[in-house]
């Protein structure tokens, strides 16, 4: 009975992540404006009934998306700015080679921009992307300072410096569209030499 029941949700989870793949490749396609129940069913090869199983509305999915991205990309970030191990230029490093090194972001990144700016979005999903972004500089905040104390980060406000650091990497992150890529190679460690003293 035990094993029905794991199984039963092991398969219930695999048609969700489905479903939130299918969404995330047509917004790469088509963009957020177009998206819609019946667009989502055919991309995952599913029956509109069977979406409505797993998520009540198309902003439902979209919130679901992100706020496990989101929430994942924090823990990431916090983990690395408590260590102690590694400097805060490691760290800074290690954030961006980590995020830049990841073939789909570009595709993520899209999304949240494309939310954040389309009109058929409810307000109240917009605030929940802004307000999860802005706690998730709070880490690279905290490297900022340190840099600072250590005297090898620019004396700059750091939640800016920390906005300005992730917004960057994300601004880098779409021109790896894959197939239009911009044939330049990207360096985290001119990324962070940006953010050094000199």
């Amino acid at each position: 009975m035990a094993r029905n029941v794991i199984r039963d949700e092991k398969v219930r989870e695999e048609r969700k992540q489905l479903i939130m793949d299918s969404v995330l490749q047509l917004i790469v396609r088509k963009g957020v404006g177009s998206l819609n129940i019946s667009e989502i069913a055919k991309e995952a090869k599913l029956s509109v009934g069977n979406i409505y199983n797993f998520f009540k509305s198309k902003d439902e999915i979209l919130d679901e998306i992100l706020r496990k991205g989101q929430e994942e990309y924090r823990v990431f970030v916090t983990k690395v700015a408590e260590r102690e191990d590694i400097t805060p230029i490691e760290k800074l490093h290690f954030i961006c080679s980590s995020w830049l090194s990841l073939k789909n972001n570009w595709a993520f990144t899209m999304m949240i921009q494309s939310i954040r700016m389309n009109e058929t979005v409810t307000e109240e999903l917009k605030t929940a992307i802004t307000r999860r972004f802005t706690q998730n500089l709070q880490p690279i905040e905290k490297i900022m300072k340190e840099g600072q104390e250590q005297e090898v980060i620019i004396n700059e406000n750091p939640l800016e410096l920390a906005y300005y650091f992730v917004s960057l990497i994300q601004g880098l992150t779409l021109q790896q569209i894959p197939s239009n890529s911009v044939p330049v190679k990207m360096n985290a460690d001119g990324i962070i030499h940006l953010f050094m003293k000199k």
